[in-house]
């Protein structure tokens, strides 16, 4: 009898801690693609077509605000992320380069919620002509500015340590090399702002506030989609390996791991084409303390990574299917979700 009720109370409290509400806070955003937050009522969000629009969550309103970058929108390609830092704006975006070419890039602003002057700190080179794969997710660490750039469909450029694309990237905050990266320590054919190599198209990137390790999440091809950790001078593999995946055409790319390259602490086939994440701390949730929250696109799903350093430990679905795709999840400072539909819509996650 004491062991079906220890069984019985376990089984509740699991009820209970993932007991959550979902509200719509706005709606008609024209495919937002990120949020950051500039005080505990106001945010910033992107939306692919390159607006930049200001939220007042407490009066639920939107502002546009006016910009300088020069956005090419093509197919994956356009406005992407938006950080917000001690009154500077960083965001990540496809930039044209003219003749339909394009890049991964990065520009930095001081914040203004009328007009925001940006000048770009980071371009990846070369420019490509393709709209696919540009990552790209944002984050500081210290005095570093963290850069996924993906390699727009080229496969192999992955594997080049002269290219920017299929890389993660770390500057200093004014775009210039850091002298700790890998090429003045151990690389020094690679290119001075690379990271780290072998990467696809890395849609997902957060700072963890426990172990000060930057975390990934990353798309694989018809399989393969995978989270990890960005480890220096290291190398994802990309395409020599398919993390379990194939090409979309059923063809074999490669095995899904082997010693020599950095493995990822979780893999999904086949794909629920992953996005965003973020390591949640918090006291709406703090049950989840120290757990990764993952968004989907495919499947519309928010889940819970449960993992102890590289050892993944497991996973739950905290719903599937409630607010559609989701591009976008950051944690407020109240501990509770904020999360990006592709609807077009800002949702809250509270207890």
């Amino acid at each position: 009898m004491k062991k079906i009720l220890i069984i019985y109370l376990l089984l509740f409290s699991n009820l209970i801690a993932d007991d959550f509400k979902l509200e719509r806070i706005i709606s008609g955003l024209d495919s937002p693609w990120s949020l950051t937050f500039i005080d505990s009522q106001s945010l910033l969000v992107t939306e692919k077509p390159g607006n930049i629009k200001f939220v007042n969550l407490k009066k639920k309103t939107i502002k546009n605000i006016s910009h300088n970058l020069k956005i090419l929108e093509d197919g994956q390609g356009g406005l992407l992320d938006i950080l917000h830092k001690d009154s500077n704006v960083f965001v990540s975006y496809s930039e044209d380069r003219s003749k339909g070419m394009s890049s991964t890039s990065v520009a930095r602003a001081k914040l203004n919620i009328e007009k925001l002057d940006f000048k770009n700190i980071f371009q990846a080179q070369p420019p490509i002509d393709s709209g696919y794969h540009f990552g790209s997710r944002l984050v500081i660490k210290n005095k570093h500015l963290y850069v996924t750039a993906g390699e727009r469909g080229q496969g192999m450029i992955a594997q080049d340590y002269t290219k920017h694309p299929g890389s993660i990237i770390r500057i200093n905050l004014d775009g210039s090399a850091p002298k700790e990266n890998p090429k003045f320590i151990n690389k020094k054919k690679w290119l001075p702002e690379i990271y780290q190599i072998g990467v696809r198209n890395p849609q997902g990137m957060s700072l963890s506030p426990y172990d000060n390790k930057i975390y990934l999440t990353n798309h694989g091809a018809r399989g393969g989609d995978w989270f990890g950790t960005a480890n220096f001078g290291e190398n994802y593999g990309w395409k020599i390996l398919g993390w379990g995946g194939t090409n979309y055409t059923g063809t074999k790319i490669g095995p899904k791991w082997k010693p020599g390259f950095t493995k990822a602490i979780k893999y999904w086939v086949p794909s629920i084409a992953v996005s965003a994440m973020t390591i949640y701390k918090g006291e709406t949730f703090k049950e989840w303390n120290g757990e990764a929250l993952i968004t989907s696109l495919k499947d519309q799903s928010l889940r819970k990574i449960k993992f102890n350093k590289s050892k993944f430990l497991n996973e739950k679905i905290l719903f599937k299917g409630n607010i559609g795709r989701i591009r976008d999840i950051k944690i407020h400072e109240s501990g509770d979700l904020y999360l990006l539909s592709d609807k077009g819509e800002l949702w809250r996650m509270h207890k």
